[in-house]
């Protein structure tokens, strides 16, 4: 502990001689715990020494020793901080939370608690506790994984044990499973899953285990192993959250679960598949309040922004976004969307499902199973005066010529496509049968996608470059259209960075992921090339004269400029 105005005020006070306070300077300049000294040596004891530093520094001191601190709050900083900065979060006001610390003053412990509060979009304010306390309220983490390895046990030898017979009543395997110590397990594992900030859960039988995966920034990753035994009853009680038939184990199911974790609205989206022994459960994680971003913070250049912004404010035509599943093609179109948001727009969605909710658009879900589909939604649509239309997804012909129509009738539509580039828009709508005259006259824009993990910024460091991946850097770098490398890289050459790892990225190196797309404008030197069956080769070079990035090339400009790493551009790219 370090306050430059301890030793002068325990002088003051007359609690040490001026002798002792010589002594204790002497050991503050070499970096020696005074406050360590001061107990040893009994001048202080623990509660006194608390006591002035709430004095001294302005901060409320409570103890922690007896006091019911609720496992919702207590959980909000995980224990593997809670450990490394000796804080413990003990009340919460809405958004605002109240964190006890042990060395008030040690600024690398108040700058990654204030870290971590923006990233779970709250406020914190700080007490002081003293080593007691915060040794008391840690076994509180510890009575938690009692507790949960408890009901793994129960549920173990519940689900294990052989049955006489099987009721064949729904509600009563409901309740029974309602009852199961596995519903807390289930619950941890969302509860875990969402601090991780993971996008996918997966929880799949394995051998004679059960295996539960988290897809954290695009890399999936195990994080639980149960036994097998618990398996179909993990699988039952996500169907009864999700409010799926739980004797229905032969064919795939989908639905949705809302939750309230840690006062934020989680949704996630359910899909269930039959396997050669049992189900496999995947939970898609839809935080739908999430705060709405802008196209700079998703990742884009200043001139793709500036290409979407021309594009999205045509008064009619097609835009179409293309990309792998979890490229965040979504997120993308919602923040688009959010641009042209306002009261003199009417804006109108179809979608599957719903992942994030916009005041001020109309949002409707599909439902294929009583005909609600895109194409009848879309039919639908068009008799609701709308300005921009979003439609999730074109999957066939139907709706691809329904969609074609709302461009070419004065609507702005917006939809998807599962493509590799934005040179294959052209040829897979043709695939659908679509007249390529249709295309030339409505496509206004095409983008394609890919999502980076990013290098942490509190690790990130120089890394030295191999010879070959310079020489590949070389190669590539030499096949980009004349005028569009930046100077920044023309002036300082080849340089990659990589991330040590540290205690804000949990080691990993990467933290939070942008976008890397590629934008095609079609103007009027396009149609000619759509009409004649989009000539690959010819496409090529007109993009190359317009200086269009490909998605490889944009990753690569990420790379150099310390964004991402150099692996990361190949693996999200290697396809």
């Amino acid at each position: 502990m370090r306050i430059s105005q301890l030793i002068p005020y325990l002088e003051r006070e007359h609690q040490v001689t001026a002798a002792i306070a010589a002594d204790l300077a002497a050991a503050d300049a070499r970096g020696e715990d005074i406050g360590k000294i001061l107990i040893e040596q009994k001048l202080l004891s623990e509660d006194d020494l608390v006591r002035i530093q709430g004095k001294l520094l302005g901060l409320p001191v409570i103890s922690l020793v007896g006091r019911d601190i609720p496992l919702t709050v207590l959980r909000v900083l995980p224990r593997h901080l809670a450990e490394r900065y000796q804080a413990i979060a003990f009340e919460r006001e809405g958004n605002r939370l109240t964190v006890g610390l042990v060395e008030p003053t040690d600024q690398r412990t108040v700058e990654a608690l204030e870290f971590f509060a923006r990233e779970q979009q709250l406020s914190v304010r700080y007490a002081i506790i003293s080593s007691g306390s915060y040794h008391a309220a840690l076994r509180k983490y510890e009575e938690e994984k009692q507790e949960t390895d408890a009901a793994i046990s129960a549920a173990t030898e519940k689900f294990s044990a052989p049955t006489a017979t099987a009721s064949s009543e729904e509600e009563e395997l409901t309740a029974s499973i309602e009852k199961a110590p596995v519903s807390k397990i289930v619950s941890t594992i969302i509860r875990h899953a969402v601090e991780a900030h993971a996008s996918d859960i997966h929880i799949e039988p394995h051998g004679k285990e059960s295996r539960v995966r988290y897809r954290v920034d695009g890399v999936l990753r195990t994080s639980l192993t149960l036994p097998g035994t618990l398996h179909p009853a993990l699988v039952a009680r996500v169907k009864v959250l999700a409010r799926l038939k739980l004797d229905e184990t032969r064919i795939p199911q989908d639905g949705r679960i809302h939750l309230d974790e840690g006062g934020r609205p989680v949704d996630l989206r359910i899909s269930t598949l039959p396997l050669l022994e049992n189900e496999k459960v995947v939970m898609r994680i839809l935080e739908t309040s999430a705060k709405m971003l802008t196209l700079t913070d998703l990742g884009f250049t200043e001139e793709q922004i500036a290409t979407v912004e021309r594009s999205v404010h045509r008064p009619h035509g097609m835009v179409l976004l293309t990309g792998p599943t979890g490229s965040g093609k979504s997120t993308t179109l919602y923040t688009v969307l959010n641009l042209l948001n306002g009261e003199g727009v009417n804006i109108s969605t179809l979608e599957d499902p719903v992942e994030y909710f916009v005041r001020g658009v109309n949002q409707a879900q599909v439902r294929p199973e009583i005909g609600f589909t895109f194409a009848a939604g879309l039919r639908a649509l068009l008799r609701q005066d709308p300005n921009v239309i979003m439609v999730g997804e074109i999957r066939d012909t139907e709706t691809g010529e329904l969609a074609i129509h709302a461009g070419l009738t004065g609507h702005l539509l917006f939809s998807t496509l599962h493509t590799r580039d934005v040179l294959g828009v052209v040829p897979r709508l043709i695939d659908m049968k679509i007249e390529p005259f249709l295309i030339s006259s409505t496509l206004v824009m095409a983008e394609a996608q890919r999502l980076a993990r990013k290098v942490c910024p509190d690790c990130r460091e120089p890394m030295a470059v191999a010879p070959d991946v310079r020489a590949a850097i070389e190669r590539a770098l030499a096949d980009f259209p004349p005028k569009t490398i930046p100077e920044a890289v023309i002036a300082n050459g080849i340089s990659l960075f990589k991330g040590r790892g540290c205690v804000k990225c949990g080691g990993k190196g990467y933290r939070g992921r942008t976008v890397v797309a590629e934008l095609l404008e079609f103007d009027q030197s396009f149609e000619q090339l759509i009409i004649s069956g989009f000539p690959i080769d010819q496409v090529r070079a007109r993009i190359r004269e317009l200086g269009m990035l490909t998605i490889f090339q944009n990753a690569l400009l990420k790379a150099l400029a310390g964004v991402t790493t150099y692996e990361e551009v190949l693996r999200i790219t290697h396809d």
